[in-house]
């Protein structure tokens, strides 16, 4: 390989958001160039002026025309395009490297970008560290100069398998949802696509019908046309329902986690807006007879609507208004990847005589178990569209939801989140994502952990405190999840249901990867 290692900063498309991050990532380029440097390599920094990707053209115009190995260095939340756009059909070194730090979640647009570059067929490697200074940092610098000398870094593959046992009561299990689904598959409604650059996260009829599934589109102007047609009475009944089953309001208040934001203008009226958006989707899911939900939301209802949280965490509940007695899957930002093993894993629940509520999470950052250093427990919170039963595990009650105003910084019409802690038990996580132009299948077992509240508080508030959390050990190593995942998101449910999720997607064709100790 060239001595020369271009280094590059893909970015938010918000401004505000590289703003923030700025003195980040101006560190973590510093201590690449230092680390380079080490190891006799000359790294030079390209991009527009302000240095960040924050458009797709910016990815193109700028990494298109270089044939030195590349490094992305990643320190918050980006959107992939802003790499992906400017590296497809080329075929020079690329990393992605991450400080592993909860604050900003740059491993999670890591995440999200590797596994963007793998659908898309594009050779990368993957690089993290937890150090201060990257130099001292020996595993690093010597997977660096693994890079720079031959243009991959190789992972352990230990926790990786292609096959599970499954019991025949499993297998028979699945076999009965899977008759369901062939007479009567499987309807998404998609509001929108996938957001914030999640290209990884969406399939389309073509591949979602080869496995029980398909989609219907809706734009999202239907909301604001039909929101004007939700009466009143609907909005008030809805609003008495949540009140009374027991969500707490934090409507004016100074935001949990110490951020800048201005709360003032988070009131009852926020609340009944978002409402009112849950009533007319909601209506929506009625009329198309529609099994489960992906909604974007993100960015372009940011300064229109309320955030959908509030929505997408009441759907997740079967405690909700006008409820049926059942949950209604949903994805945030529209994440097929997420939407599909949610719906499997709610009517694997359902035959098994589990509550069926699954959870939707970001794998937002992790750390050794306080008590047990030999667990590795991650942070899982995502926005709100984690359902009232992990907080509570009463299917009838939404106690132990609480609602925060999105952080005005990134949220400017006001509205609040569907949070909480959530309680312990046995798990089961599963993630679908594209691989060689086919669908394939992640699935694990593990544990959601009691944290003492030292450092529940201490974790929650070094990432969004506003957000529902989940500490949870996923049966992997950070080193497996870091290297081999393929997804910023993850489907939890409570409960196990390893054994039927993995027959049950090799009854609708996904190709199965197991993630777990042996």
């Amino acid at each position: 390989m060239t001595k020369k290692v271009a280094l590059f900063w893909p970015g938010d498309a918000r401004d505000k958001p590289n703003e923030l991050a700025l003195p980040s990532i101006e560190e973590a380029t510093a201590q690449m160039e230092r680390a380079l440097s080490k190891l006799g390599r000359t790294p030079y920094r390209v991009g527009p002026p302000g240095g960040y990707l924050s458009k797709p053209h910016h990815a193109i115009e700028a990494l298109g025309p270089i044939d030195d190995p590349m490094i992305g260095v990643c320190v918050h939340w980006f959107y992939a395009p802003h790499t992906c756009d400017g590296v497809v059909g080329k075929d020079n070194p690329l990393l992605l490297a991450s400080n592993f730090s909860g604050k900003w979640p740059g491993l999670v647009g890591l995440l999200n970008t590797g596994a963007s570059l793998e659908m898309l067929n594009r050779p990368f490697s993957r690089l993290w560290t937890e150090s201060s200074d990257w130099t001292t940092d020996k595993q690093f610098m010597e997977r660096l100069d693994a890079w720079c000398s031959s243009g991959r870094i190789a992972y352990g593959n230990d926790e990786v398998s292609y096959h599970a046992p499954v019991t025949e009561a499993a297998s028979a299990l699945a076999k009965t949802v899977a008759k369901q689904i062939e007479k009567r598959r499987i309807l998404v409604l998609m509001l929108g696509d996938t957001s914030m650059g999640m290209i990884n996260g969406y399939f389309g009829p073509r591949l979602l019908n080869l496995h029980g599934f398909t989609e219907h589109k809706v734009d999202q102007a239907w909301i604001l046309d039909r929101g004007k047609r939700i009466t009143q009475k609907r909005i008030d009944d809805a609003f008495g329902f949540v009140k009374d089953k027991g969500v707490t309001f934090h409507w004016k208040e100074e935001a949990p986690g110490g951020s800048v934001s201005n709360n003032h203008d988070f009131d009852e009226s926020a609340t009944k807006e978002q409402l009112r958006d849950y009533l007319a989707v909601l209506d929506m899911i009625t009329e198309f007879k529609a099994d489960c939900l992906g909604w974007q939301y993100q960015l372009g209802l940011i300064p229109l609507r309320p955030p959908s949280d509030f929505a997408e965490g009441l759907f997740n509940s079967k405690c909700r208004p006008e409820s049926n007695g059942d949950t209604i899957a949903t994805a945030t930002e529209a994440d097929q990847g997420n939407v599909v093993p949610m719906e499997m894993m709610k009517r694997l629940l359902v035959a098994k005589g589990l509550h069926q509520a699954v959870m939707f999470h970001d794998v937002r950052w992790g750390a050794k178990h306080p008590q047990d250093p030999s667990r590795f427990l991650w942070v899982l919170l995502n926005s709100g569209s984690c359902g009232a039963y992990a907080f509570n595990h009463d299917p009838d009650s939404l106690k132990g939801t609480h609602t925060y105003r999105q952080p005005s910084l990134y949220f400017p019409t006001p509205g609040g989140t569907f949070a909480g802690e959530s309680l312990p038990g046995k798990m089961t996580w599963a993630r679908a994502y594209i691989r060689d132009g086919v669908l394939w299948m992640d699935i694990g077992r593990g544990e959601v952990v009691k944290l003492d509240e030292q450092t529940r508080e201490s974790w929650w508030r070094g990432t969004t405190r506003e957000w529902p959390f989940m500490a949870a050990d996923m049966g992997i190593s950070q080193e497996t999840l870091m290297a081999h995942y393929l997804s910023n998101h993850v489907a939890v449910a409570y409960g196990d249901i390893f054994g039927e999720m993995v027959a049950l997607s090799q009854e609708l064709g996904f190709k199965v990867r197991i993630l777990g100790k042996k």
